[in-house]
């Protein structure tokens, strides 16, 4: 009874030991993502909310409590009615899908669709990614509005 005891004893301690790893993987994963200053939603293969990044619920609706719903019934201030088709794409054909988003406000996204990977390779659902590329859009605008008057200029000589 004794030596069972103790092997029970070191098997809790095997097993306490791997859930702080875990916890301590789980919360370095949480940062890096957090850090990045990139929306990131993770979604499974019924596209239900699996996990989300904090600036997410910056362009989303998105608390705690929606993982577990469905991606169609989450609102967004994207002007992306299409984002549940373009998963089931990804999850259908493998391949990324990324477009430029606006929002009503005149802000713009990138939205990145791929394949959630598992370390077995299974595919487990998908990761959109959204980033601001507002600025970006902004002076491609000032720019073709430059050249527009560039091109006027030269046709009025």
């Amino acid at each position: 009874m004794q030596s069972m005891n103790e092997e029970l004893h070191t098997v809790n301690q095997e097993l306490q030991t791997r859930l702080d790893e875990l916890s301590r993987t789980n919360n370095d994963m949480k940062n890096l993502l957090d850090s990045t200053d990139i929306a990131t939603l993770f979604l499974d293969n019924s596209l239900c909310v699996r996990r989300f990044t904090s600036e997410t619920s910056k362009i989303t609706k998105l608390i705690p409590g929606d993982v577990g719903r469905p991606i169609t019934d989450i609102a967004s201030a994207l002007l992306y009615p299409e984002l549940a088709d373009d998963a089931r794409q990804v999850l259908r054909t493998l391949i990324k899908v990324e477009r430029q988003i606006p929002t009503p406000d005149g802000n713009w996204f990138a939205a990145h669709i791929l394949p959630y990977r598992t370390l077995e390779n299974m595919i487990d659902g998908v990761v959109i990614t959204f980033t601001d590329i507002t600025v970006s859009k902004k002076l491609e605008a000032e720019l073709r509005a430059t050249e527009a008057r560039l091109r006027e200029m030269l046709d009025e000589k």
